[in-house]
Formats: C-alpha cells, structure tokens, sequence
C-alpha cells in the first residue's frame, strides 16, 4: 500500500490522504476511515490514479459529495477515490448541458432554472454530485436523471473511457448499469433540457426546493432517503404508519419530519444507522410482509 501511495503522490495526482475518515466526507457525518482517500483534480489524473491502483492490484471504490452513502465504523479497505473539484466543468450549448462528475446537482439546477432551461427542477434539493445522480439514477418529484441523460462520460477499471447513451446506461428505478453490470466512474454527463420560461421554471423549482425542506431533515446530518419504495406503497408511510417516527439507537433517529431519514442526533456510529435499519426492516417486514431495500448505499468493513 505504501509503494501505491509513494506512486500516487510522485504522479502528482491530486489530493493523496492515508487513514483519512470517512465522516469528513458523507452528509450523515459517520463512518470509519479509507486506507487511502484521493481527489484526483483532473479526468487525466484520475485515469493515473487508476491505473497505479490498477498496478498494485489495490480495491477501490468511487463516491462523489457522500449523501445516499453510510459508510461502516470499521472503514473502508483499498482506495476510496472522491469526484469532485477539477472534475466539475461546465458547457452549456443551446439545450444541450455537458457536466463534470463532479459538479453539485443542486448548484447545476439552480444555474440551469436561471438560464431559462428546464429538466432539472426535479433536482433542486438532492444534494449530490452529477456523477452520483447518473450512477444512481437519482430523481425526485415524479422525474430523474433518466428523463435528461442522453449520454454518459465512463471511465472503466481498465483505463477506457467510453461514452454510454441513454440506453446503455440501463437506466431503472434509483439504479443504472454502473451499478448492476459494468462497474465504471461517471465523469461527465451530456444532458438534454428544453427552454421555457425563466420565472416559471424558476418558481418550479423554488417549490419543489421548499418541499424538500418543510418535509425533509436536510438540515440535520442524514443520507438521504434510507429505503426504496416498495411501489405502490412509499416506506415513508409505512414506517410512519408502524409508529417509528423518533424511534432511536445510540445517535441515531427516525427523523420526525420524515420516516424515510434516518438523522445523526450528534454522536451516531454507523452500527446505530445499522441496526436501525434491521430493526426498521424486521418491523415492517412483521406487519406487511414486505421486504423493504436499502436506497442508501452501504459500504465497508465488516459489513
């Protein structure tokens, strides 16, 4: 490990950190740290960094701004590579948006509603980045990623790139291909919005911003929604309906605002987030059986 990050920081690739935790970098605040976490600041240097990880035939795992992500007390083994600054370019030609991975969903909605360009009103109050909202086919107010990518920048373990239409990603409910078939980076994404009146699409998604806020504990350190919804029923519902609202372990809580969150009260482990999820789980599992499945994904040691 310590001849990879010799090779990474002689490179020159970016950020190189060892043992850095993992809390540092999720929006629930918890989770033990990586080996080794790297902020490549360039698509070139994050093409080195996987081919030196490559080399040493180290594990890694890619994440973006942290939220939908719960990361184990015990961390995470290999390399943890995070997309971020110098991979958040922006090109806006006519209709068509071409995006880093890198780059806030939240700021590229709030750009793109100004600019008078619509599809992404939907996108107003999920705080992550591009490259996780494609990986994750992230969506909200009856719309996702699905409806606007109509092509996708990846980078493969081996070192190709290759840009993937809309159907090669695969797109489905809260998931894409990178997740089930071809596991690769998301570093850019080219997007097809439509032009319409500024001031409604504005007010559009200043209202679906204020939703996500009245009925949502983003201002609370949390993952974002915790269960799928096992359509047609919505897990906020029936973890509500099951009397779960407030219900704690260690620091951890069913937000009051909405079943669906699991908030950090201040000095949650993972382990509390974990077993409240198992418990959620078993509980709704008794009374409907139904099988609720993790939005969020959980990663690391020990798991």
């Amino acid at each position: 490990m310590k001849a990879m990050v010799n090779e990474l920081l002689s490179a020159n690739v970016g950020k190189v950190k060892e043992m850095e935790p993992l809390s540092n970098h999720t929006t629930i605040k918890v989770g033990g740290p990586a080996d080794v976490l790297i902020e490549p600041d360039s698509v070139e240097n994050l093409k080195k960094t996987m081919a030196i990880i490559k080399k040493h035939e180290v594990p890694w795992r890619a994440i973006g701004r942290g939220s939908n992500l719960l990361v184990s007390d015990e961390g995470v083994e290999g390399v943890v590579i995070k997309i971020g600054e110098g991979l958040d370019e922006l090109h806006v030609d006519g209709e068509t948006v071409t995006v880093g991975g890198g780059y806030s969903l939240v700021r590229l909605a709030t750009l793109m509603s100004k600019q008078g360009l619509s599809g992404l009103e939907f996108a107003g109050g999920i705080p992550g980045s591009v490259g996780g909202a494609v990986y994750m086919n992230a969506g909200a107010h009856g719309s996702d990623m699905s409806q606007i990518v109509k092509r996708a920048l990846i980078l493969f373990p081996d070192g190709m790139m290759e840009w993937l239409t809309n159907e090669e990603m695969q797109f489905a409910y809260r998931t894409s291909v990178l997740q089930t078939k071809r596991r690769g980076i998301c570093i850019a994404a080219e997007l097809q919005l439509t032009s319409g009146n500024r001031e409604e699409i504005v007010a559009k998604m200043r209202k679906n911003k204020d939703y996500r806020r009245e009925t949502q504990p983003w201002d609370k350190p949390c993952a974002g929604s915790i269960f799928r919804n096992p359509l047609p029923q919505y897990a906020g519902k029936l973890i509500e309906e099951a009397g779960l609202k407030g219900y704690t372990i260690g620091g951890a809580k069913i937000s009051e605002q909405h079943a669906n969150f699991i908030v950090n009260t201040g000095k949650a482990k993972a382990k509390d987030v974990l077993d409240l999820i198992q418990f959620v789980k078993k509980t709704i599992h008794e009374l409907h059986g139904i099988h609720l499945r993790t939005e969020v994904e959980i990663i690391g040691r020990k798991l």
